[in-house]
């Protein structure tokens, strides 16, 4: 996803200075017109600098590691724009110790998967000071369509958590109804398109269809390669449950859910698309039957 998001600030004629530590990603964006950058500390000499990491380990090593970190090295005035899905206590806490660097963070996590950032369509939830989030807005449009200031550090992150857990919840129950269908014997394609026009509508089912052959351009028609990882999705799912723990909120279907991808990932198939659920809870029915 970063790689798209890179591509798209080059095509809106940004200077785009990239690193990473796959070689061929940093190949690719160069042939697009990108320069490369051996290291962080190359990174660390532009105005603004926006990251897509993995995980809070990750953000918290590129932006606050004493020897290497960009907070050592970053110019007073410098715009951070960090597009992980990250816990918000980690959000909050880097955009401190930037904000004593003299540098404006703002964390600004993405929904629309992929295909959002290949076309750039994503929508952006951001947190931070409504004068760094303008600061950001035209580097951030020019990746995405919908841009939300959610409020003060951390709250992007706390809206993409939320939004994933639905996510990850809605497509479990996709895959359960669209596999109960099918076991009966109902075409897919004949109760996706019933769904999509009744109750049952939502993202999980007219766009991201996790039955194969339902919709031709998705990962499920593809052996469920690229898109959203299954790994991603129970990190995330991860995330909302200690965000749970921390506010004393209830998940009983995140839990499930969660427990769900854990069972795939320990399969060996973490890598897969997370639509990938619909082939868990239809081997579970043909285990039980």
């Amino acid at each position: 996803m970063g790689g798209h998001m890179a591509s798209n600030l080059v095509k809106a004629g940004f200077p785009v200075s990239v690193f990473d530590i796959s070689k061929e990603s940093v190949s690719h964006l160069v042939a697009k017109g990108a320069t490369a950058s051996s290291d962080l500390a190359g990174l660390a000499r532009c105005d603004v600098i926006v990251t897509m990491l993995p995980a809070s380990p990750h953000v918290r090593s590129v932006y606050t590691d004493p020897e290497t970190g960009l907070l050592a090295r970053v110019r007073p005035g410098t715009l951070l724009i960090d597009s992980s899905t990250i816990d918000p206590a980690t959000a909050k806490e880097v955009a401190a110790q930037a904000q004593l660097r003299g540098a404006a963070m703002v964390d600004a996590p993405v929904s629309g998967g992929v295909g959002g950032a290949l076309n750039g369509t994503l929508t952006f939830m951001v947190g931070g000071a409504p004068e760094a989030f303008q600061r950001a807005l035209p580097v951030l449009q020019a990746m995405g369509k919908s841009i939300v200031l959610c409020g003060a550090s951390g709250s992007g992150q706390i809206a993409k958590v939320c939004n994933n857990l639905v996510l990850g919840i809605s497509m479990a129950a996709v895959s359960e109804g669209m596999s109960l269908g099918v076991k009966l014997g109902m075409d897919p394609k004949v109760l996706a398109g019933i769904i999509n026009s009744s109750s049952g509508r939502c993202w999980s089912s007219d766009t991201y269809n996790p039955c194969p052959g339902v919709m031709p351009s998705v990962p499920a028609s593809n052996h469920y390669k690229g898109g959203f990882g299954v790994d991603l999705m129970r990190k995330d799912l991860g995330l909302a449950l200690q965000a749970a723990r921390d506010s004393g909120s209830a998940l009983p279907l995140g839990e499930t859910t969660e427990k769900l991808y854990g069972e795939i990932s320990r399969e060996g198939n973490g890598k897969k698309d997370f639509a990938y659920i619909y082939q868990h809870i239809s081997k579970i029915g043909n285990k039980q039957a």
